[in-house]
């Protein structure tokens, strides 16, 4: 199958896969950005999202788009080192149409791969998890000084208030920009949704929508800290 023996089938499942991924954080900002308003109506959304099994399957489909990209990620990565072998050393200086994104994208993988562990244990652990293992939580809640499952607006509160997960956060806001700045107009081009007029454009529409995408994370947790 090219998907997996070509290496231009391989780079479009990761450009595929990377745009169903930005159409995610997209959603989930704009849900962030609610809880600067309304505590209900924030909750109200985490309510619908809980533990239906609508939302298992998309958390499941979410779940393996993320280990699909990183997995091809990290093997075009070793390709390419193998591919270059012993010259892999002997450019000193980086090529000037290459920014700095593209060279360092396995790191910057790693620290959103870490960020993900995170934010994982801070509120999917503690809200769907908790209402798929403990249904009566939900209900009842989880005992004294603890948030239910649904109450993402207080999970916010709680995460927040401690100024060193919001450094984290925001270190791992600042990785996923680095790496969707790159990524935006590289799956374009993979995609062939790019020519010599559009290369400049789709690497300004990117900078622009993922700054816009990050400033939305970024405010709700600085904001939820100040308070």
């Amino acid at each position: 199958m090219w998907l997996l023996n070509s290496p231009i089938g391989r780079k479009v499942v990761m450009s595929v896969t990377g745009i169903c991924l930005i159409l995610f954080l997209t959603f989930h900002m704009s849900m962030n950005v609610v809880a600067l308003f309304s505590a209900e109506g924030y909750n109200m959304i985490c309510e619908f999202l809980g533990a239906n099994w609508y939302a298992v399957v998309a958390t499941l489909g979410l779940a393996g788009l993320a280990v699909i990209h990183i997995f091809y990620a990290f093997w075009l990565t070793m390709q390419n080192k193998k591919a270059r072998g012993n010259n892999a050393y002997e450019v000193t200086e980086k090529p000037a149409m290459v920014d700095w994104a593209s060279q360092n994208m396995l790191v910057l993988g790693l620290i959103i791969v870490l960020g993900m562990v995170l934010h994982l244990y801070h509120f999917w652990w503690n809200m769907m998890a908790v209402e798929l293992l403990d249904p009566a939580a939900a209900i009842y809640g989880c005992g004294a000084g603890v948030p239910g499952p649904a109450d993402g607006y207080a999970w916010i509160e709680l995460t927040f208030k401690n100024p060193v997960w919001t450094v984290l956060y925001l270190a791992w806001f600042a990785a996923i920009w680095f790496h969707l700045t790159h990524g935006f107009w590289s799956a374009m081009q993979t995609l062939g949704i790019n020519g010599k007029v559009w290369f400049n454009r789709w690497k300004v529409i990117g900078v622009a929508y993922t700054t816009i995408l990050m400033l939305g994370f970024a405010v709700v947790a600085i904001v939820f800290t100040l308070k």
